[in-house]
């Protein structure tokens, strides 16, 4: 992990950037205490410089409590290399989609697939690397989407001890049947009214959550409409289990 940028923030929270072979990511650390920081990973859609100002805030936000947190950037977004296949199958979906059309499964399959098989690695080697670095430790949480992803992650990383997922993306149908296997607590936000999303996909995969403790907090409202009281939620739901 090569630190490429560093500065304090008026909060005292210490940002930087970095870059872990290819992959670009921001890492914010609160000020330092006696005992490490737990860490919080922010997953997010894609486009890091784009969704900057919201991961920051959540990032400050947990801070605050005394939680790093981290970010990476998406395979196939940002300044990364673009997926031919990526590409066609995301113009397919836009295609269906405007002509009123459901998102098909072979569709969803080849655009959502490949993403979460390059995206976990490269989570878990960035967990690697984060963890080694002096000041932080575990329990670790997920927050955030795209939501295929962090199952996938709370499925196979036995690290992430708790996770919040966001309700804002399409769902392959083996990502559901992968949900069965999560047993990690979830708190799982879902926008009622989601332009981009398939809310019974999103209900259906909150059903097929193995966790015992899981907890769906449903508002009204589009993809960036999550209230400020949800997300002070989710924050108490990570101070309860990671600290």
């Amino acid at each position: 992990m090569h630190f490429t940028s560093e500065q304090r923030l008026d909060d005292g929270v210490l940002e930087r950037e970095f870059t872990l072979g290819e992959i670009p990511g921001i890492l914010w650390t609160p000020e330092p205490t006696s005992a490490p920081a737990p860490l919080i990973l922010l997953g997010h859609p894609g486009g890091l410089h784009k969704m900057y100002p919201r991961l920051a805030a959540r990032a400050r936000h947990s801070a605050a409590t005394g939680f790093a947190s981290a970010t990476i950037e998406l395979p196939g977004s940002g300044d990364r290399p673009r997926s031919a296949a990526a590409e066609q199958a995301r113009s397919d979906l836009r295609r269906a989609l405007e002509a009123g059309e459901p998102a098909g499964e072979e569709i969803v399959d080849r655009l959502v697939l490949p993403l979460v098989e390059k995206a976990v690695p490269e989570w878990r080697t960035t967990l690697d690397a984060l963890l080694s670095l002096p000041g932080i430790g575990g329990p670790v949480g997920y927050s955030g989407g795209v939501i295929a992803i962090g199952t996938r992650l709370a499925v196979v990383e036995p690290r992430i001890s708790a996770a919040v997922l966001f309700a804002g993306s399409f769902v392959p149908r083996a990502i559901l049947e992968e949900a069965r296997q999560v047993t990690i607590p979830l708190h799982v936000l879902l926008q009622w009214d989601d332009e981009g999303n398939d809310r019974q996909q999103a209900l259906d995969l909150f059903d097929a959550f193995g966790s015992k403790e899981k907890t769906l907090h449903a508002n009204m409202g589009g993809h960036t409409g999550v209230p400020q009281f949800a997300g002070d939620a989710a924050a108490q739901f990570f101070t309860r289990h990671l600290s």
